[in-house]
C-alpha cells in the first residue's frame, strides 16, 4: 500500500498535470470504486474545475470548484494517469474524468480496492478514517509531549500502534520498520514501555525518514509508480524492510522478519533486543 511519501509523490505529479482543468465527461467501469451513489457523483463533478490537490494521511484530497473535494485512498494498488483522451483504455481503468483540453484522468486499480468520495468542502471531519487520523509527521505538527501521551494509551506491540493512523498519519508498513530500526527498538515492545529517549529518537526518525523517503520520490516493491508512471527511488536506501537473510547494514548481524499484528516486519536481533521482562511476555 502506498504510505505517505508515495502518496505526497503523488500530489505533487497531480498538481503539476492536472491542475485548473475542467471536467467534460466522467466514465465510471467500476461503481463499487465510487462511495454513495455513481450518478450523483458523475452529476455534480461535470463542469468542476480542478482548484489544488492536498494531501491528508494517505488520502488525496481534489478540491474543485463550487467547494467540492474528491476524497480519494489508493488501498493497495490505485495509480491516476494524466493522458489524451485517445489513447486506449488499459484492463485496470476503473474511473475516467474527460477534460475539456483533450486530455484525461484515469484511475487504475488492479485489485479494485481504493474509493472515492464526493463531500463539500470543509466536511472531512465526518468522512471515516480520514476524521481520525493523527498528526502529521512534520516537526510543525506532530510533538513530542502528544506522541509521548498517545504511546502511554498502548499497552499493545509498538509496531501496530505506528501504523494506527490515530498514533501518527501516514506511516505505513515500509517505513515502521525503518524507523524502529533506526531508533534501535523490537516492534514487539509494547508502546507504553518506552523510554523518553526512546520515544524522542523514535518521533524524530519518523520525520526525517519520511522526509528522506518522499525527496526520493517513494520506495516501489511491487508496482507502485507516480503520476508519470515512473518507480520511487528510495528502495536501496532502506535498511531492513525487504533485506531479511541479509545482514544488518549496523551490525552485520542477519536480518530476520516475523509477523507482528499480522503484518510481516523486519528486524535485526542484535541492534533492536527486546526488554527481557518483555520476552517472557511474547
Amino acid at each position: 500500500m502506498p504510505e505517505l511519501p508515495e502518496v505526497e509523490t503523488v500530489r505533487q505529479g497531480l498538481r503539476n498535470l492536472m491542475l485548473h482543468k475542467t471536467i467534460a465527461t466522467i466514465q465510471v467501469r467500476w461503481d463499487k470504486i465510487i462511495k454513495g451513489d455513481t450518478a450523483q457523483f458523475i452529476a455534480a463533478l461535470k463542469g468542476q474545475t480542478f482548484e489544488e490537490i492536498d494531501r491528508r494521511g494517505k488520502y488525496l484530497l481534489f478540491r474543485l470548484s463550487h467547494q467540492l473535494t474528491i476524497v480519494s485512498h489508493l488501498r493497495m494498488e490505485g495509480k491516476y494517469r494524466v493522458v489524451p483522451q485517445d489513447q486506449p483504455l488499459t484492463k485496470h481503468t476503473h474511473v475516467i474524468f474527460n477534460f475539456t483540453d483533450g486530455s484525461a484522468l484515469r484511475y487504475l486499480d488492479m485489485r479494485k480496492f481504493g474509493r472515492m468520495m464526493l463531500i463539500k468542502t470543509g466536511n472531512e471531519a465526518q468522512v471515516p478514517g480520514l476524521n481520525k487520523l493523527g498528526p502529521e509527521p512534520t516537526a510543525a505538527d506532530f510533538s513530542v509531549t502528544d506522541f509521548t501521551q498517545q504511546l502511554q494509551w498502548h499497552k499493545k506491540a509498538i509496531k501496530p500502534t505506528l501504523l494506527d493512523q490515530t498514533t501518527v498519519a501516514g506511516l505505513g508498513n515500509i517505513y515502521a520498520d525503518e524507523v524502529l530500526w533506526m531508533s534501535k527498538i523490537n516492534p514487539l515492545q509494547p508502546a507504553n514501555t518506552l523510554s523518553a529517549a526512546q520515544i524522542k529518537e523514535l518521533h524524530d526518525n519518523i520525520i526525517s525518514e519520511l522526509k528522506r523517503a518522499t525527496k526520493a520520490k517513494g520506495t516501489t516493491i511491487r508496482s507502485y509508480t507516480d503520476a508519470y508512471g515512473a518507480t520511487g527511488g528510495f528502495k536501496m536506501a532502506l535498511s531492513v524492510y525487504g533485506r531479511e537473510g541479509t545482514p544488518c547494514p549496523r551490525c552485520g548481524t542477519t536480518i530476520k522478519k516475523i509477523k507482528v499484528g499480522q503484518r510481516g516486519t523486519h528486524f535485526c536481533p542484535q541492534c533492536q533486543v527486546l526488554p527481557v521482562k518483555q520476552e517472557s511476555l511474547s
